[in-house]
């Protein structure tokens, strides 16, 4: 069964082929075509899509819509991008100017009838209108990150954040605006798989709100026999599934600890530590001085793709560090080994110094040859994927040894997971060695989030220590006064069977020959256990009854009357598939936690999981948006 993911790539391919089938002209050439999208369109193309498949579908320029751009005639132009009144002028302007020789205009979400007559205007006023080939809902506005990934705003994601969602001050109809934006994504990404999910949703929260209406608008839809998504369509048959998804939809308040969370594998921490965004990171590299010698040292930015073409980052990026670290290890000593074979091959045939000899070869040796060669690409594009990651894990280690990254890891899975700690908190907090204050308030507030009570006093010492560190205190405000309104009693003993433990550091990565320098970090193997994202997950699919879900609400759309009941029917078999779906942000611990959760499952049959959130928040994002709720209580 196709992914969301390889959906999404099939319908923007067939965009980008002028809304042709792509099978139908696989092996003709492709027509050439400009592609001008707006940021959300440039966000949603560039995790799936890289610069030379584009070159390969005919894209010769791929610009932003709101660029200066020249009249290019005699080309077929496809727009990607939302139809926003911003948007619509400027498509206007095209017309207007008659840039383009054909327009093939595709919106993200659907474009509404009041505004697809505002552009029809305009291309009469241009006098253009035998340009404009086709207007496409497309239906696609969500950015899949993995296969079983997505999220519905990078760029631009402040209105649907978890600070917009619980600030103070929000008005109602901001409120239903954010609810809005939420659902028409969530109906993009079922428009996309073709499928009406069954929906749960605890009660009276923001998650409520999201499924009540997306059960609203999943409803009308299928009441609409003209625009109907969802019909069995015998062209489309395996497009279609047969047997309906489960889709749960949480908030983001459900578990407060994980975003603030310190991690220890690989995406993770690409993601906490350097700020992995759409599949890309930017690291650091240094350069040494110049050659003068005088002058600092020199630092160059390298940008590092990050997705399922490189076999390495797929098998390790739920790895934890030192894991990953003695993979890069092994993978270089077997480049260097092949490498090596190379060399004594050129060697034995005379090749290293050019000599005539080299063309007296017998049959054996060139057949070897010819298979040394063959071998090179490869050889150098691992060469490339092993630089790249040993750069990357290396910005990572940096901050791991200067933040003490592995410390507050381990302290934080043992408060979590109520082991003795081995030091007190206060301890954490007073301690002048390296971390920073940021680190410190992130433990602080996963220690005040898990822990039963604490007395006003108590409370105040903390405080006063993570001021004394040169703390923020605004974020531990807001998170104060929400575990004050939060029914604490259904989150005391949220993270059973979480923690470490340590075991000696591998061998290899001790040697001298290292290219990671591991002293000092603590070579810390997780314990399996569900977060409670994934516990959830897990009751739900599995129809548990438990105290924790058992007044969460049902919403079946496909019923022709809205039945809003806690109780499921009873004669249902588990669910095979599932989408959890976080409303205030989501983070790569969850996702890894679910993907662990269903390899877990693969023995008892396939079960499929796919994680979606509004917008991917750090944990230094999170913090942001947490401060500021905190300041708005203090003013």
């Amino acid at each position: 069964m196709e992914t969301l993911k390889e959906k999404q790539i099939e319908a923007i391919s067939q965009m980008l082929n002028l809304n042709q089938p792509a099978s139908k002209v696989a092996a003709a050439e492709p027509v050439w075509k400009i592609l001008i999208y707006d940021r959300c369109g440039q966000d949603i193309i560039s995790p799936l899509i890289s610069v030379k498949e584009l070159r390969e579908m005919g894209v010769t320029l791929h610009v932003q819509l709101h660029a200066d751009r020249d009249s290019i005639p005699d080309v077929p132009a496809v727009y990607f991008c939302l139809p926003s009144a911003e948007n619509l002028a400027r498509i206007g302007q095209d017309l207007q100017n008659n840039l383009y020789d054909a327009y093939h205009l595709n919106f993200i979400s659907p474009i509404s009838r009041h505004r697809l007559e505002e552009l029809a205007a305009a291309a009469l006023q241009a006098n253009c209108v035998s340009q404009i080939n086709k207007v496409y809902d497309q239906y696609l506005n969500f950015i899949s990150l993995e296969d079983d990934m997505f999220i519905l705003r990078h760029q631009s994601s402040d209105p649907i954040s978890y600070y917009a969602i619980n600030k103070a001050d929000v008005a109602d109809t901001e409120m239903e605006s954010i609810m809005d934006t939420i659902v028409d994504s969530l109906f993009s990404v079922f428009a996309t798989l073709g499928a009406v999910p069954y929906i749960r949703s605890p009660p009276d929260n923001a998650a409520a709100m999201v499924a009540e209406k997306l059960d609203k608008k999943l409803r009308e839809n299928l009441g609409d026999t003209r625009n109907n998504l969802f019909i069995m369509d015998a062209t489309k048959g395996s497009q279609f599934r047969y047997k309906r998804p489960l889709l749960i939809i949480l908030d983001r308040n459900m578990d407060m600890a994980t975003p603030l969370h310190h991690t220890w594998t690989y995406q993770a921490l690409a993601h906490d530590v350097l700020d992995l965004t759409l599949n890309r990171v930017v690291v650091e590299e240094t350069m040494g001085r110049p050659p003068s010698g005088s002058g600092s040292i020199r630092a160059k930015t390298r940008a590092c793709d990050l997705d399922s073409r490189d076999k390495f980052w797929v098998a390790h990026k739920g790895s934890p560090f030192p894991t990953v670290a003695e993979a890069i290890q092994e993978e270089l000593e077997q480049y260097r080994s092949s490498e090596e074979e190379v060399k004594m091959l050129k060697a034995s045939m005379g090749l290293d110094n050019e000599s005539d000899a080299a063309f007296s070869m017998v049959s054996e040796t060139t057949a070897k040859l010819t298979s040394a060669v063959n071998s090179l690409p490869q050889l150098m594009e691992k060469k490339r994927l092993i630089d790249m990651h040993t750069t990357i894990a290396t910005a990572i280690l940096n901050h791991i040894k200067t933040r003490r990254l592995d410390t507050f890891f381990e302290f934080e899975e043992k408060i979590m997971s109520k082991a003795t700690l081995d030091k007190s908190i206060m301890e954490m907090l007073s301690d002048t060695d390296a971390s920073t204050p940021e680190d410190k308030m992130r433990l602080f507030l996963v220690f005040y989030i898990c822990a039963p009570s604490i007395s006003e006093a108590e409370f105040d010492r903390y405080a006063a220590a993570l001021q004394n560190a040169g703390c923020d205190l605004s974020p531990l405000n807001y998170i104060k006064r929400w575990k004050a309104y939060t029914k604490m009693a259904a989150t005391q003993n949220q993270y059973v069977g979480a923690g470490t433990k340590t075991v000696s550091m591998f061998s290899k990565l001790m040697s001298q020959g290292s290219s990671f320098v591991m002293e000092g970090v603590k070579n810390l193997v997780l314990k399996k256990h569900d977060l409670p994202v994934t516990r959830i997950v897990d009751e739900l699919m599995e129809m548990k009854s438990t105290q924790e879900t058992e007044d969460y609400r049902y919403f079946d759309p496909r019923q022709p009357k809205a039945v809003d009941s806690s109780q499921i029917p009873k004669n249902r078999s588990p669910f095979q598939e599932a989408i959890v779906f976080i409303v205030g942000g989501g983070n790569y611990i969850e996702y890894q936690n679910l993907v662990d959760y269903t390899k877990g499952k693969s023995s008892q049959g396939k079960k499929r999981v796919i994680y979606g959130s509004s917008t991917l928040t750090n944990a230094r994002d999170f913090l942001k948006q947490l401060s500021h709720l905190g300041q708005e209580i203090n003013t």
